[in-house]
């Protein structure tokens, strides 16, 4: 386990779980959303992303959370373990709104500085949505590399917290 990539619907816990797996191990740990995010919640252009996410996978060894499905298969071709968190979504839900609790008006630490955490409308759909709109492509994904890597699927709190336990 040298380049391990932490996916999953938003709320799920990837970056608290990246963070945990960082102590355990001791590798890299690289929040995408640290870099995908400008302040004040502007994008990153996609052209300017690519390259990112290119020089990242270069490196030795990491620890890397976060979706961003344009560059998903890239990432995935990358690593040699992935981690997907795939929790229910009234759980992910529960999850982000304690975060924008409490983080409100306050940029939380795995993510870009300027960018105050938040909660709306569109965020509570696409969470709401993933199982359904996100995840089917994400498991696609992980099929085609399913022989070509380790694939850890955790559905439960119970299962990450036995994960992370076992490290």
């Amino acid at each position: 386990m040298k380049k391990v990539l932490v996916i999953g619907s938003g709320g799920a816990g990837k970056s608290t779980f990246a963070g945990r797996l960082h102590k355990a191990t001791n590798l890299e740990l690289i929040h995408l959303d640290k870099l995908y995010w400008k302040p004040n919640w502007v994008e990153t252009p996609a052209n300017e992303w690519k390259k990112t996410i290119e020089n990242l996978l270069k490196k030795d060894s990491w620890i890397m959370d976060g979706n961003y499905g344009g560059t998903l298969a890239m990432r995935l071709a990358a690593c040699d373990t992935v981690i997907f968190l795939d929790l229910p979504r009234t759980t992910c839900v529960w999850q982000a709104f304690k975060r924008f609790l409490l983080y409100k008006k306050k940029t939380r630490p795995d993510m870009a500085e300027g960018c105050a955490e938040r909660f709306d409308l569109e965020f509570l759909k696409w969470i709401w949505n993933y199982p359904t709109c996100t995840k089917p492509r994400v498991e696609s994904l992980l099929e085609r590399f399913q022989n070509t890597k380790t694939v850890i699927r955790l559905q439960s709190k119970n299962e990450v917290e036995g994960f992370l336990q076992n490290i």
